[in-house]
């Protein structure tokens, strides 16, 4: 449930400031990071939503050339039951729609990176009441 995107990161230096609010986080892997926001928030059980998000190149590397998104529950071992659709919005920013998530507990997004033809993956948790 994978949602593939190939992308040009944004610039490093105001990169992700525009995403604002109580839902903003961040998630970063070797360096790499990814700001991002669900909507609306705070998030509801059985409630499709939808991810904004920009990924931030660290100075002196390559851009991010690839992105997924994908959630699960780690505890539970599994997944989300819904494929989501992403959008690009321009500037290196998208919007993933069509997330849901669908019982309560420990929820993690992952952003699959890629950069130098190597695999990175960057994670953040919520709790979902």
């Amino acid at each position: 449930m994978a949602l593939a995107l190939w992308a040009a990161a944004a610039t490093a230096g105001a990169c992700g400031d525009d995403i604002v609010g109580p839902a903003r986080q961040q998630a970063t892997a070797d360096g790499y990071r990814v700001v991002f926001a669900p909507r609306p928030w705070p998030l509801t059980v059985g409630r499709h939503f939808e991810v904004e998000l920009v990924v931030c190149t660290p100075p002196g590397r390559p851009p991010a050339t690839a992105l997924a998104i994908d959630a699960d529950m780690p505890v539970h071992r599994h997944g989300m039951n819904y494929r989501a659709t992403l959008r690009p919005l321009g500037d290196g920013r998208y919007l993933a729609s069509g997330l849901l998530l669908h019982m309560p507990g420990r929820w993690r997004f992952s952003f699959e990176l890629r950069a130098d033809e190597r695999p990175l993956r960057a994670t953040s948790e919520i709790e979902l009441e």
